[in-house]
């Protein structure tokens, strides 16, 4: 079995990424490898701040290691939050701070077309492959739902009635930013080992 670690000390985002992946690999958190601090995220991309956290921890543990950077991109706000949408509201990287940020802010426009994008950053046998995963869909004026984590109350994926905070988990991870671009990840090491 090939050990894989996420550079995450997201533990929605871990379990969600855990039930995706083949019984061949085995997933490691930062717990699990004893790394408890905080990588700086410090690029001005999505992808930037995924290589920063990817190559941290190779650097580190000279093993094979993938980490992932999101954003929500507003249409009406020129694409924020953005690689900033953690700490939208600020350092402590308050959900529900950012929630209302973002939908204080969007009151004055009509237009509430956004996006969801995820890029991840995968070391496997010392070389770095990305792989992106975009969802379309829009903002709506209230949360609804209690599932999922972040801006998901929020975002109603195109095709759909119900945020991504309604919708079954099982679900969500085949249509996300994040399940695309790890069911492409997959895909990439299946055919690999």
């Amino acid at each position: 079995m090939k050990e894989l670690i996420i550079a995450s000390h997201n533990k929605n985002k871990i379990d969600e990424i855990r039930t995706m992946l083949s019984s061949k690999i085995a997933l490691r958190s930062l717990k699990d490898i004893g790394f408890d601090k905080d990588i700086e995220e410090t690029a001005k991309s999505l992808e930037g701040n995924a290589d920063i956290k990817a190559n941290h921890i190779y650097n580190m543990y000279k093993t094979s290691v993938f980490a992932d950077d999101s954003g929500l991109e507003v249409d009406a706000l020129n694409g924020a939050p953005g690689v900033h949408s953690a700490r939208y509201a600020g350092e402590a990287k308050n959900n529900e701070q950012n929630i209302q940020k973002l939908l204080d802010q969007l009151k004055a426009y009509e237009n509430r077309k956004a996006q969801f994008r995820t890029v991840i950053s995968l070391i496997w046998d010392n070389k770095l492959t990305h792989f992106e995963g975009i969802v379309r869909g829009s903002i709506v004026f209230t949360k609804k739902g209690k599932g999922g984590f972040g801006y998901d109350p929020l975002f109603v994926p195109e095709g759909y009635h119900n945020t991504f905070a309604e919708l079954p988990s099982s679900l969500k991870n085949k249509i996300s930013h994040r399940g695309l671009a790890v069911t492409k990840m997959i895909r990439f090491l299946n055919s690999v080992h």
